[in-house]
């Protein structure tokens, strides 16, 4: 995927930048007071929202990206620019002293989200703050590839704004891509393309999208009213459409969905990102797509990175068994994704040559000490040095595999050691499991998690004795 992005691309972001804030914890009470949860706060996060999340993306795909936005004289203004300054990226803020910078704040209870609170001005922004905005536009707009509009309603992207640059933008053979809001949208006339969500669409046009004819219908009239280049409308679940001589439709790749927050701004930078390296628009639309279904596998504002793309790419072509079995290379890719959603990890190992009820049970109560389970499953040379020359009786390919498919098992990875330790090193678990035996002894890896856990086997289940079941029932033949 890296070959198709042969140069490095230079984007501005214009928009309403803000900060999502996050509060994340756990509840298991009611609040005497009232009948409302009482949160006990764990951590606090902070990430750059908004526009903001748009210049994350497009950073993390690795372009070089710059900021123009409205800002208030406040606290919040000041924390928003220490960020941008943080991750590098060039910023050309205007300051309008009565505005409140925009502030999201999320209470995050058991992965979910309990409230919101925001703290921001939503009115345009004066004539002043407009005149600056675009004076900044017209000293930079030689600078950039490709312009970006990342309107959230807060103000910035007034009408004036808008057609005043889109309408240099052309005179400088810029494209102008928008992420649109509110049901205005001739304020975004002569822009390339437009990416609203389909009922945000159906919403602008009075049409209701019901049927391939009215998302056509609904198309043709976004493009023919708003001299688009492409018209384009993202369909949650069912992709992308666009029109530009006739219909097409991109399925979207999202394997599983945690939270679709910040999804538009992902496929926004994802388009903004292949168009300025030159690829055409299905390309564009196809990259778009996987970026989105890496970022709505993830909690909270999010990105993808283009390792994180082009690992989700090849997964989808592995049947889903497959896609559950991975190298240590790949789980430390898939532990990042985990980590960022505050997922908890259980690790435990084991040869698992023939698969029994024993082992079944044994994986069941390992994970439900946590949210994932990865098992360190030994290699065919590491069995063999602990069990003997004519073990064992399944490939690793094999027992992976059957492993991979039980419902408690999230991830399988083939270690080639003797023991663990090594990739008990490259997970990091929060808790190892091991089987009762190991009562009084020590647990390799002990030293590295929180917390050992011991769960018993079931009597008289074993691989063992099930081969010696085999060897008699041959032996009786005889």
């Amino acid at each position: 995927m890296h070959n198709q992005f042969s140069h490095n691309t230079n984007i501005l972001v214009i928009g309403d930048l803000m900060i999502d804030h996050y509060l994340w914890g756990h509840c298991d009470r009611i609040s005497p007071e009232a009948p409302v949860q009482v949160v006990d706060i764990e951590k606090e996060t902070t990430v750059l929202g908004g526009a903001g999340n748009v210049v994350n993306n497009l950073k993390a795909l690795g372009s070089n990206v710059s900021v123009m936005s409205v800002i208030g004289n406040d606290v919040v203004a000041q924390e928003l620019i220490a960020m941008l300054n943080t991750i590098c990226v060039e910023h050309f803020l205007v300051t309008q002293n009565e505005r409140k910078t925009s502030k999201k704040s999320r209470l995050m209870a058991a992965k979910a989200q309990v409230v919101r609170y925001d703290h921001e001005t939503k009115d345009a922004i004066n004539t002043q703050s407009e005149e600056d905005l675009i004076k900044l536009f017209e000293k930079k707009v030689q600078d950039y590839d490709l312009i970006l509009f990342s309107d959230y309603g807060k103000g910035v992207l007034t009408k004036y704004v808008c057609t005043t640059i889109i309408q240099s933008a052309m005179r400088h053979n810029k494209k102008v891509l928008v992420d649109p809001k509110g049901t205005d949208y001739s304020k975004y006339e002569n822009a390339y393309l437009l990416t609203p969500n389909k009922k945000e669409a159906s919403i602008a046009t009075g049409i209701d999208i019901v049927d391939d004819d009215s998302l056509i219908e609904v198309l043709q009239l976004l493009k023919e009213t708003g001299s688009l280049e492409i018209s384009m409308i993202t369909l949650s679940q069912d992709g992308i459409a666009i029109y530009k001589d006739q219909l097409i439709k991109c399925p979207t790749v999202a394997k599983e969905v945690y939270d679709v927050t910040g999804a538009g701004d992902t496929v926004l930078a994802s388009l903004g990102f292949c168009l300025a390296q030159g690829l055409d628009i299905v390309k564009a639309i196809e990259f778009a797509n996987l970026a989105a279904g890496v970022v709505v596998g993830k909690l909270g504002s999010a990105t993808a990175t283009l390792d994180e793309i082009e690992e989700y790419k090849s997964s989808l072509h592995k049947s889903s068994i497959d896609s559950h079995i991975k190298t240590q290379q790949e789980i430390l890719k898939t532990l990042e994704r985990l980590r960022s959603q505050n997922k908890r990890i259980v690790f435990t190992n084991g040869c698992f040559d023939i698969l029994h009820k024993g082992h079944v049970s044994y994986l069941d109560i390992a994970k439900s000490f946590a949210d994932i389970l990865i098992l360190g499953l030994n290699s065919d040379a590491s069995v063999k040095r602990l069990k003997g020359k004519n073990r064992p009786i399944n490939m690793q390919e094999d027992r992976a595999y059957i492993l991979a498919a039980l419902k408690s098992v999230d991830y399988v990875v083939i270690f080639d050691e003797d023991t663990p330790y090594e990739l008990i090193k490259i997970v990091q678990p929060d808790i190892l499991v091991k089987g009762g035996d190991y009562e009084g002894k020590e647990v390799v890896g002990s030293d590295i998690v929180n917390e050992v856990k011991l769960v018993q086997f079931i009597d008289g289940k074993s691989t063992t004795r099930t081969i010696e079941k085999i060897q008699k029932v041959e032996q009786c033949k005889i």
